[in-house]
């Protein structure tokens, strides 16, 4: 048989596949079909176009959702763009080229290459998040949040990169660096917008218990929430007003409130200590001095950096506090353990129950009291358990829990819940972003843009690069930015003629949307991507939603899957989709390193294309080897060889398309109806599961079955090569397809046939092989029938050679041990 043109049958099929729309998703139910929605996160595309490790999970979701059309679902199975946002910006800089035009060119050059893979998405509804039609429908959710009271402005000092000159959200960071260039953050006061996911925190931890997700990302999102439960104490402050301090109180946040009668110093961070200096604290020279050494200390810390091993320093401010509980005057340090962002900046320092508090208290030779007592017997200095009051007054003898609680009611605080959680922050100062649908009039008071007014478009302009003062390049096209209307009976802008006598002026917000904006929501816009009148038709989302499968990568579970489950919740909260969750079950994707074990990267020059992989070897030897490299979750590295071999496999499969029975009594042997129904059901388990490496595994066991019987002169039956070729489809899609319509001579495609059923009662092996141990030690094996009783076991075993070497007639057996279809041991 002639060897595969793969460039030739790929073109055909894909031509094919799209003149006959057999990837188009119907809206119509009527036909009884179960829904399955499958979703891949959508890619940022970038200049470079994808490497081979980018396909992993859209390979993996294809293989998946063709299986499940098989099965009978009708699949939603679509494709987008996340084209907004600071990555997009850079690179149009860097090459002197406007966004819009930039990003164009690379949703094109990734399509080329998704396509080149024969992925089956449904092109009819492909969505583009800098696409006005799309953004339309982000602004008019932002214009929801702010209308409820979710987003609102803030003039806070928020996380500035000084190199991408932009606010950035908390999940934008790694440690105290900008996760996308790696510059060092600062604090900077900037007019900002938050939106209030804190609002949410409650919903977003309870609810991840509905979730089919992996272990490790609930956990994630559970400690990225951060969720205390605590007591929330007021500190008097020893003469404030002579210290010129603007507060005379410190209050702090404690999980230990029953350990309050043991605080005997304070500690505040470097950030609060600043504050005070700023409202007139004339601290000394030595204090200005150590709070600028630990702030470069903090800032300069990366993000893997182990708090623990911290040496904890610290200095005295020579103010007081007075303890609550007993009355009793603490000193207030500044100290390095205390972070600027955590909290309230302050704490009550315990040094008798609390780890670092132990280690600062020792240092600088502060009072250690001990009042908790462990219920065990406990000689150390510090204990950081529970147990009973001790040296707390009228709270001694009480256990921990309860003290907690009573000991919080007589200092007059309350129990509070706080979270690690911080409200989102909200806005870019960057040019390519979804432009805010907020005008401010004169006074600088906001308002929301009416619904007619929408998409406020992004303009066109030729300088788009960010400024050092804070503001968006937007800020300089007075033309877009100075706009004329009045303010409608609902408290809305509508645009006018500057000549309309109703007419005055107003100014649009010049920020613009980060990234995650257009991502929170664009699951809901693949269901009915047409609709002018709204996001997503309610009654067609109830159908579609939620998504049943979600595919990528684990380092979206802090950012993107908390904003996407918080915006999903507002959308719900408002009766505007039909679900509290968007995303039932969650697989993550694990890395295709380069050859040398690095990950891919042009600063590496490890980077392969699959330009020249497809080339070279085809797009169905591409998808399988992929597939078959290893644990889908787990990170594993390229290799060329490997490659090759998967290559020769498709090879050998088509090859066998020579050696078919197609007469109406071809009836094969017993062993290849077994492995054959064997391998159905187990390729599609492992599809289920994600298992794909296995899957192939078993195909290729299979194929070599086959084979087996062909060097015997012997043919393999039509509906046997039939049921494989089924199997093997949503992988080898191009090949498959070849030899269904070219070879079996059918009239429709491979990938719209019904996925083969087994016969369990034929998966039964003639014989299987069972293990000899002569007291214990593995001596043998012998052949026997399935489920054999232990009489017919021992009667078979005394016939082999190894028990005539080691029992015979010389030896009585002591005992004889038989575990059912595995093992016989004789003791002698």
């Amino acid at each position: 048989m002639s060897k595969l043109n793969y460039s030739e049958i790929e073109k055909k099929w894909q031509e094919y596949w799209k003149e006959n729309g057999v990837n188009t998703t119907s809206n119509d139910f009527e036909n009884g079909k179960p829904k399955f929605y499958i979703l891949d996160m959508f890619p940022y595309p970038s200049g470079e176009g994808l490497h081979v490790g980018h396909p992993k999970g859209y390979i993996a979701t294809d293989v998946y959702s063709r299986m499940k059309k098989m099965q009978g679902f009708n699949v939603l199975h679509p494709m987008g763009w996340d084209a907004f946002g600071l990555p997009a910006e850079q690179f149009a800089i860097k090459n002197k080229i406007n966004p819009n035009i930039a990003t164009e060119k690379n949703v094109k050059r990734y399509k080329e290459q998704i396509e080149m893979l024969g992925l089956n998405y449904d092109w009819n509804r492909e969505i583009n998040t800098t696409d006005p039609k799309y953004y339309k429908w982000t602004q008019w959710m932002f214009k929801q949040m702010y209308k409820a009271g979710l987003a609102h402005e803030s003039f806070e000092p928020i996380n500035w990169c000084p190199s991408c000159k932009t606010g950035l959200a908390n999940e934008d960071l790694d440690g105290n660096a900008c996760e996308r260039c790696g510059t060092q953050v600062e604090k900077k006061p900037l007019r900002q917008w938050v939106i209030k996911i804190t609002d949410y925190a409650d919903r977003l931890l309870e609810d991840l218990d509905k979730l089919n997700w992996e272990p490790h990302i609930k956990e994630l999102q559970k400690n990225w929430i951060g969720k205390s439960e605590g007591s929330e104490i007021d500190f008097e402050i020893v003469d404030a007003e002579k210290n010129n301090l603007k507060e005379n109180k410190l209050r702090i946040f404690t999980t230990r409130a029953d350990t309050l009668f043991g605080c005997t110093f304070m500690a505040i961070s470097y950030s609060l200590a600043k504050e005070w200096i700023e409202n007139g604290w004339q601290a000394s020279e030595e204090i200005q001095n150590f709070i600028s050494e630990i702030e470069k200390e903090e800032k300069a810390r990366t993000a893997d950096f182990d708090m623990t091993k911290l040496e904890k320093k610290g200095i005295d401010t020579e103010i007081k506090a007075i303890n609550p509980a007993n009355g009793a005057e603490v000193p207030i340090y500044i100290a390095n353990y205390i972070l600027s962002d955590y909290g309230t900046g302050a704490i009550m320092a315990v040094p008798a129950h609390d780890e670092r508090d132990y280690e600062f208290a020792k240092k600088y030779n502060l009072e250690i009291i001990e009042v908790i007592k462990s219920k065990e017997e406990n000689t150390e200095e510090l204990y950081i358990g529970e147990g009973v009051e001790i040296n707390s007054g009228e709270f001694d003898g009480m256990n921990s829990e309860e003290a907690r609680i009573k000991i919080t009611e007589k200092v007059g605080g309350k129990i509070v819940s706080k979270y690690k959680l911080k409200d989102w922050v909200f806005a870019r100062q960057r040019y390519w972003g979804e432009p805010f649908p907020i005008v401010f009039d004169e006074n600088k008071k906001s308002y929301v843009v009416a619904d007619k007014g929408l998409p406020v478009v992004l303009p066109n302009v030729e300088n788009y690069e960010p400024t050092d003062t804070g503001e968006s390049p937007l800020a300089n096209i007075h033309d877009w930015v100075e706009v004329y209307g009045f303010i409608n009976e609902e408290g809305e802008f509508e645009s006018l003629d500057k000549s309309d006598e109703r007419a005055k002026k107003f100014f649009r917000e010049t920020n613009t949307m980060p990234q995650w904006a257009g991502s929170s929501w664009y699951y809901l816009r693949y269901i009915d991507p047409k609709n002018d009148e709204i996001f997503v038709n309610k009654d067609l989302e109830k159908k579609w939603s939620p998504v049943d499968f979600y595919v990528g990568g684990a380092e979206h579970a802090t950012r993107h899957l908390i904003y996407a489950r918080f915006w999903h919740k507002f959308l719900f909260d408002k009766g505007f989709v039909n679900y509290d969750e968007p995303f039932s079950k969650l697989q993550t994707v694990g890395l295709i390193m380069a050859e040398d074990g690095k990950k891919m990267s042009k600063r590496y020059g490890n980077v392969v294309n699959p330009d020249d992989v497809v080339k070279e070897f085809g797009a169905d030897a591409m998808r399988t080897y992929e597939m078959f490299m290893g644990p889908f979750d787990k990170s594993v590295s390229w290799n060329t060889n490997s490659m090759a071999g998967v290559s020769r496999f498709l090879e050998r499969v088509y090859s066998l398309t020579s050696k078919i029975d197609f007469s109406e009594e071809a009836k094969d042997d017993r062993e290849v109806e077994r492995v054959i129904n064997e391998t159905i059901k187990k390729v599609g388990e492992d599809i289920e599961d994600f298992k794909f490496n296995t899957a192939i595994a078993q195909l290729m066991i299979c194929l070599n079955t086959f084979e087996d019987e062909v060097k015997k002169d012997k043919l393999i039956s039509r509906k046997t090569f039939e049921s494989f070729i089924k199997i093997i489809s949503p992988f080898a899609v191009h090949i498959s397809e070849e030899i269904w319509q070219n070879i079996f001579d059918y009239k429709t495609s491979i990938h719209l046939a019904d996925w083969p059923s087994y016969d369990e009662a034929k998966m039964k092996k003639d014989e299987i092989e069972m293990s000899i141990q002569i007291s214990g030690k593995f001596r043998g094996t012998f052949s026997i029938k399935p489920d054999s009783g232990d009489e017919e076991v021992l009667e078979v075993v005394k016939s082999t050679k190894v028990y005539k070497k080691y029992i015979g007639d010389n030896l009585e057996p002591k005992k004889i041990i038989v575990v059912k279809n595995r093992l016989i041991n004789i003791v002698v």
